[in-house]
């Protein structure tokens, strides 16, 4: 081979290898473009695959609903898992909004939704640290994934986040979106409840309104929102120390404060001050009552965090006075008591109390408790009798024992009275004020029983009662709770309207507008007129002022009565005055304790403690009005009547013993059925109607003192009943 062959083949060997390089990096860079390519236009596919912002609705996240009393005062707010109390930015402080600038987006004056240098600088960070140390979102991104994207962990939630995040920065100021934002981010979480918003954080922590916040607060808050967990100052108090202080530092650093303030916020302590502003309440029975019957109508969602307000009737001072009257008979003896006051004129649940500790139970004995009424349930009767023209003073029976057989409809039905004594021959004024079971068991029976529930429905009486002759002598299948009870007498003590109960007055949304739905209205409904209810009102005097209510008297114009389960297991008063009607039970609430020795060594009666509370607290809750009850509008007329039983004449006509004919009356529907289940049918006979003497005795409560004034004589009769179903209310 010749030296120019040699060097021929010399360079053609040089050169391969250049030119292998050449394209091998040529096909890497062709490769690499395609992939920046490939990539630009998955970026580009996924940011052209989200929704334009204008079509999307910004989530709810709610706030939570304040309940308040009659005089304003909150009550406290009904719980939720996420606690936040949204709030206008002028009422954020300005070193809470720098120090949150500070710390999560130290560039958020200067981008337009993305910063794209903190995300290079972000991701060279992570990497060299092998690790997420830095998130590459701003604030704007934040508050983009907080109202309107989910939160997966995704590229594609990322880039539609980045291309929201412009678009909302084209929409709204950078004043805006920062306010909005320090509403919206989570600030951690204590006993299961997060703090959502500034404002709820500033309450959880501090005890205070965030615009009270120092500037070492609101550095702390700032560093919560990257990892509330992790710089919790409740469970990590050294680290949110540590966070802080580089929140203090980040804002001399950006020169929104001086080194010097930064180290002088850097020494104070956290200051942490847990409180119960919102898990906090008072009078914890009603606010439940209240928030059960908002559920009912609005649903848990909407009342948890529908950021409501919720005025209600309950007056915080009749309160005090009821749990006064009842520590002051009842503390350190044993039994229980619950207290129910309605004001007549319009149903307004006015107290509602017990002396029981809720933290122990959270049964509300004056709403949910059902418990025989004993002698209260005889007005029911009285009642009765007087919307049928019945005269309570020419109509007279028999006080005596009534032994198995007097009842052919019941053989096995026996009554006596509550010491065993035959009091002879009385009206039903004095049967009334001595409590005589056996005197309204013939009056009962001559009456009808169905015409009693009847009337008890009337009256508001909403458990659903059976139609048995002694339930006018208080022997009802599942009781009745206090707060019937007021409510029925508060029927007699408005002239004759039944009012629906109601512990709301209005309600209130976050955007401003209120409503009162038709649930919480005022409904009054006429059930008798207003002669039939002045005549009992006029006995029910009487038996305050010499009855078996002596001890409940007020030194006012009121009118009650007493009553005593068998046993003394359970003992009432209820009573009215023209403005409040109310209801007190005395007795143990899990087990019927008969109470024989509870009262100064002897027994529990209605006319004890029952009495004595209802006195007490009436003294205190009517304040100084103290008028007599208003004369009727349309009087009744009286005339005796001649039962099977009673001793008022011989034997006459259908319609005279009945006191004249039946007129039609409102339809009224069945009601709910609470506690256990019942079909309404009647049970297999014990007797006919499944008596049993023990359980319907209802011992009054002595005799009464001298003779009370006779009762006037109004005119003309109210329409009986057509059914023996409970009105709705």
């Amino acid at each position: 081979m010749s030296r120019s062959q040699r060097i021929r083949r010399h360079r053609r060997g040089r050169g391969r290898p250049v030119s292998k390089a050449f394209l091998a990096a040529t096909v890497v860079g062709t490769l690499g473009l395609l992939g920046v390519l490939s990539a630009i236009g998955y970026v580009v596919s996924i940011a052209a695959s989200a929704p334009p912002l204008n079509s999307l609705k910004p989530r709810d996240l709610g706030s939570a609903s304040e309940v308040r009393a009659a005089d304003g005062t909150r009550l406290g707010f009904i719980q939720s898992h996420e606690l936040r109390r949204p709030v206008q930015g002028s009422h954020i402080p300005k070193t809470l909004k720098d120090a949150t600038v500070a710390i999560e987006d130290q560039r958020y004056y200067h981008h337009k939704g993305v910063d794209y240098t903190g995300v290079v600088r972000a991701a060279l960070k992570n990497l060299t640290n092998r690790k997420t140390v830095q998130g590459g979102s701003t604030i704007t991104m934040q508050l983009v994934r907080n109202l309107y994207i989910t939160r997966e962990r995704t590229y594609q939630r990322k880039i539609r986040e980045a291309k929201l995040a412009e678009e909302l920065e084209n929409e709204h100021t950078k004043t805006w979106i920062l306010d909005k934002y320090l509403n919206t981010v989570p600030f951690g979480t204590i006993g299961g409840q997060t703090a959502v918003g500034a404002q709820a954080a500033a309450r959880m922590y501090f005890g205070k309104d965030v615009a009270d916040l120092k500037l070492h607060e609101a550095a702390l808050l700032a560093g919560l929102p990257q990892a509330p967990s992790t710089y919790s100052p409740v469970r990590a108090p050294e680290k949110a120390e540590a966070r802080r202080n580089e929140v203090l530092r980040k804002m001399a650093e950006i020169h929104v404060i001086t080194p010097e303030t930064a180290a002088g916020a850097i020494r104070r302590p956290l200051d942490v001050n847990p409180s119960r502003y919102f898990t906090g309440r008072r009078e914890s029975y009603f606010f439940d009552f209240v928030k059960d019957e908002l559920i009912k109508q609005y649903g848990a969602k909407t009342v948890r965090q529908g950021g409501l307000r919720v005025d209600t009737t309950i007056d915080l001072k009749k309160q005090q006075a009821a749990r006064s009257a009842i520590n002051g008979r009842l503390a350190g003896i044993g039994p229980s008591s619950a207290i129910v006051t309605i004001d007549p004129r319009k149903g307004y649940i006015k107290a509602m109390a017990s002396s029981a500790d809720y933290g122990k139970s959270k049964f509300n004995l004056a709403a949910q408790g059902h418990r025989q009424p004993g002698s209260t349930f005889k007005v029911m009767v009285l009642m009765t009798a007087l919307r049928r023209g019945v005269d309570p003073r020419s109509t007279t029976y028999s006080s005596h024992k009534l032994a198995k057989g007097w009842l052919k409809e019941a053989p096995d039905y026996e009554v006596k009275t509550y010491d065993g004594s035959q009091g002879g021959r009385m009206d039903l004024v004095k049967a009334t004020l001595k409590s005589d079971n056996t005197v309204y068991a013939q009056l009962i029976a001559d009456l009808g029983p169905e015409e009693v529930k009847r009337t008890a429905y009337d009256m508001g009486i909403k458990t659903r009662l059976n139609g048995y002759y002694a339930e006018g002598l208080g022997g009802l299948r599942l009781g009745v709770s206090p707060l019937e009870m007021a409510n029925a007498y508060a029927t007699i003590a408005n002239g004759g309207f039944r009012n629906r109960p109601t512990a709301i007055t209005k309600i209130t949304f976050p955007d401003g507008h209120s409503e009162l739905p038709r649930r919480f209205k005022v409904k009054r409904t006429r059930a008798f007129e207003d002669g039939v209810t002045s005549a009992a009102t006029k006995i029910l005097e009487a038996n305050i002022k010499g009855g078996t209510g002596t001890k409940a008297q007020i030194g006012c114009p009121a009118a009650g009565k007493t009553g005593t389960t068998d046993e003394h297991s359970d003992g009432w008063f209820v009573g009215f005055t023209p403005r409040l009607s109310t209801a007190v039970w005395v007795g143990y609430p899990n087990s019927q304790v008969h109470m024989k020795t509870e009262y100064h060594g002897g027994p529990v009666a209605g006319g004890t403690f029952p009495a004595e509370i209802w006195g007490d607290y009436m003294l205190a809750a009517k304040g100084s009005y103290c008028r007599d009850f208003k004369p009727p509008v349309v009087p009744a007329r009286f005339s005796p009547f001649f039962g099977a039983h009673s001793r008022s004449g011989g034997n006459k006509s259908d319609d005279q013993q009945r006191g004249g004919s039946l007129a039609p009356h409102e339809a009224t529907p069945t009601p709910d059925k609470p506690g256990k289940k019942d079909d309404g049918k009647k049970k297999p006979d014990k007797g006919a109607d499944n008596f049993d003497p023990d359980l319907y005795e209802s011992p009054p409560q002595g005799s009464p003192a001298p003779a009370p004034p006779p009762v006037q004589e109004p005119a003309g009769g109210a329409p009986a009943p057509a059914d023996g179903k409970p009105p709705t209310t």
